[in-house]
């Protein structure tokens, strides 16, 4: 990291800029430029590791380019913000930051499913405890991103 006095290093500083986010960007491969998608998203660190979990309809391009080549890198941010200055090479930007790499893959064994879709929306509600019943739970698939790289910085 070029800009050292930025970087967050304490991993329960990360996982709360983490969770005061509200999307994560999947950049993934497809034929020779990247795809970038948007995603709603839970998270939590098991034993040690940061695992984002996703959810998704059940085709499309997104999860045709994951079967080809399930690693990803993935971007968060918050805090964003314009900083005044006195001149135009005084203002600033301010923001915390999340990137990092990883593995995705499909979560098919029910009870993780359950998990990872309460996660998901914990992270949006702060509840839990959530049933998923029918076709609708049927339909959905879930992901999980298992990262093995992730660096954390802000300017504020």
């Amino acid at each position: 990291m070029r800009r050292k006095e930025r970087e967050v290093a304490s991993p329960a500083k990360i996982d709360r800029i983490i969770e005061s986010c509200d999307c994560c960007r999947l950049g993934l491969a497809a034929d020779g430029a990247p795809y970038i998608v948007p995603m709603n998203f839970g998270y939590r660190r098991e034993n040690g590791v940061p695992t984002f979990y996703f959810h998704s309809a059940a085709a499309g391009r997104k999860l045709a380019l994951i079967r080809r080549s399930p690693r990803a890198g993935f971007e968060l941010d918050t805090g964003r913000r314009i900083q005044e200055g006195e001149t135009a090479c005084r203002y600033s930007f301010c923001y915390q930051s999340v990137i990092g790499a990883g593995v995705l893959s499909f979560v098919t064994e029910e009870r993780e499913k359950r998990e990872a879709l309460d996660c998901i929306l914990r992270h949006y509600t702060g509840k839990g405890g959530w049933a998923f019943e029918g076709k609708a739970f049927e339909a959905v698939t879930v992901l999980r991103l298992t990262a093995d790289t992730l660096s954390c910085k802000e300017h504020l």
